[in-house]
């Protein structure tokens, strides 16, 4: 289970999450547009994947996909559902965080001479980052639940181990108990993680 840990569930997580974020990041700026278009795009994709549970997610990736001819082997669907699962929750978290910066930074940042995307880049979301860094940590700790799901498609993560080391010993309390404080452990890393992000963004947070 720890190597299951170490070569599956974690490089699961850090890929689906990192892919996500590109995808939340793409999918709020959409939210925010002027232009219809980009906004529907946006409103629906978020909706889809707030809207389906993340199991039907996958068996849509895994098992409906080959039937359109996508076949796709089990971690990289994996990555596929849970990147697209992220991306829709974290794209509100996103886009609040954004909003909530006051008028007053983005004109400020005009004043000088800065276009949108420079004040943006270096004015608006440094200081989104301390609002969103708590609810984005709890899309990264519900991730790394949710890749327990991917035992289904047969990626050999920590419960699919448990599972194989459970079967020939009956020993289920033993085995899921580890494979419960193994998710436990790694949860408990991206706390600590977290606590040391939110004291790094304090100090773009204007006063």
């Amino acid at each position: 289970m720890a190597l299951a840990a170490i070569k599956v569930t974690i490089p699961l997580t850090v890929l689906s999450f990192a892919i996500g974020l590109v995808l939340a990041m793409i999918a709020a700026m959409g939210r925010m547009s002027h232009a219809a278009l980009p906004r529907a795009i946006a409103r629906s994709y978020i909706s889809i994947i707030r809207g389906t549970p993340l199991l039907v997610q996958l068996y849509l990736i895994f098992f409906a996909l080959p039937q359109l001819g996508v076949d796709l082997a089990p971690f990289p669907a994996a990555v596929i559902a849970l990147s697209l699962n992220v991306g829709g929750y974290a794209a509100e978290v996103i886009r609040s965080a954004v909003e909530s910066i006051p008028k007053g930074q983005w004109e400020a940042a005009q004043t000088i001479g800065m276009s949108p995307r420079t004040a943006l880049r270096r004015i608006i979301l440094p200081q989104a980052a301390r609002t969103a860094v708590p609810p984005l940590s709890n899309t990264l700790i519900s991730l790394v639940k949710d890749t327990s799901l991917t035992s289904i498609i047969l990626v050999v993560e920590i419960l699919r181990q448990a599972q194989f080391a459970a079967a020939p010993t009956f020993q289920f309390m033993a085995m899921y108990g580890l494979a419960a404080i193994y998710f436990w452990i790694i949860c408990m890393i991206i706390s600590v993680f977290q606590d040391r992000a939110e004291e790094r963004f304090s100090r773009y947070v204007a006063v």
